[in-house]
């Protein structure tokens, strides 16, 4: 029998982001309560932090000290390492819960799905994508597919490089792919990515770039505001 061809990696990404989507936002509605309240204590942190590295930059400035020195000398102000303290405490308030929850979520969901019939999560099977055996191309055993979900965890800790390596021919095989003894394959291999799927895609590269600048502008009007 000839062996399935592997899935590429833009049909990956495509089913993966799908489901990220969907996990993510049911790990938003379970933890809202500590988003919001993390939310409103790191900006009003950041906005504290800003006043007070303004002040602090004001009599920095007044005190006569090099341009050089300038850096040094607000890094070691107490007041602006306890501001940047009070940043960070609220944004682990508001981060962890929702990363708890989405982990919980995500193993149910992606193991249970990979145990069913589809042999993958919605997001595969909406691109007709399957996880398999790597040396018999049926189905993974229990131990492969808790161990290739556990290992995706590496493919994000080494920055990614784990989940780049989908791309490489001739296997096209991520790092947890690899750790389970599994790959996935494509039943439409040789087909483009259907155009709903493109234009999921060039949605995101839109979000990132409209978030890009929104930060940017941000960054702008908070040093304007601190400057004036």
């Amino acid at each position: 029998m000839t062996p399935a061809a592997p899935a590429g990696f833009w049909r990956r990404y495509a089913a993966y982001t799908l489901d990220f989507t969907a996990l993510g936002a049911c790990a938003t509605l379970l933890s809202w309560p500590w988003l919001l309240a993390g939310w409103h204590a790191s900006t009003g942190a950041a906005t504290a932090l800003t006043n007070t590295l303004r002040d602090s930059l004001v009599q920095a400035m007044a005190q006569g000290p090099q341009p050089d020195q300038l850096y040094t000398t607000l890094l070691q102000d107490p007041a602006v390492r306890s501001g940047a303290d009070a940043v960070q405490s609220g944004l682990l308030a508001m981060l962890l819960p929702w990363l708890a929850t989405y982990a919980v979520i995500a193993a149910l969901y992606h193991i249970a799905f990979e145990r069913s019939g589809w042999q993958g999560s919605p997001g595969k099977h909406a691109l007709a994508l399957r996880v398999v055996d790597a040396r018999t191309d049926g189905p993974t055993t229990p131990g492969q597919t808790v161990m290739r979900h556990v290992g995706g965890a590496l493919s994000w800790l080494t920055l990614n490089l784990g989940h780049a390596l989908a791309a490489l021919p001739p296997q096209r095989r991520a790092l947890h792919d690899y750790m389970a003894g599994a790959r996935v394959v494509s039943s439409d291999a040789t087909a483009p990515l259907p155009t709903w799927a493109r234009a999921w895609l060039w949605l995101q590269v839109l979000v990132i770039v409209v978030a890009l600048a929104w930060l940017v502008q941000r960054d702008v009007s908070a040093l304007q505001a601190s400057l004036g």
